[in-house]
């Protein structure tokens, strides 16, 4: 899998990132979700995970063509915080390959979502 870095956002040394991939699919990596409330309420099969971002990190789509701004919060979204964080879902990447050209501290972990999916999610408002 080939992966193009579009963006990260960082607040106190906080690191979730956005990537493109060949597949047309984007990688997020973002923070572990262990909240035991969150994560009861949602299904999610042994192959995937979630993971929380800042909200703000989607606006790093618009350097792979997709402006615009988030209008619904439907999968991937699969839960918005009251900091306004959002929890995303996706399958989790176990590419070691890929994975070993990021930095990926042991707080946080990468999904990939399909770039389909992340369309739906983004209008020009």
């Amino acid at each position: 899998m080939e992966i193009r870095f579009l963006g990260k956002e960082t607040d106190h040394g906080d690191s979730p990132t956005l990537y493109a991939t060949d597949r047309d699919t984007y990688l997020v990596q973002g923070w572990k979700v262990t909240d035991p409330d969150i994560l009861a309420k949602l299904d999610v099969p042994e192959s995937e995970t979630v993971v929380e971002i800042y909200a703000r990190l989607i606006t790093h789509l618009a350097k792979d063509g997709l402006s615009g701004v988030v209008t619904s919060w439907v999968p991937p979204i699969v839960h918005v915080k009251e900091n306004g964080n959002l929890v995303v879902q996706g399958r989790w990447v176990t590419d070691s390959e890929a994975r070993s050209r990021m930095s990926i501290p042991e707080h946080e972990d990468v999904i990939e979502v399909d770039k389909a999916d992340m369309e739906a999610l983004v209008s020009e408002g």
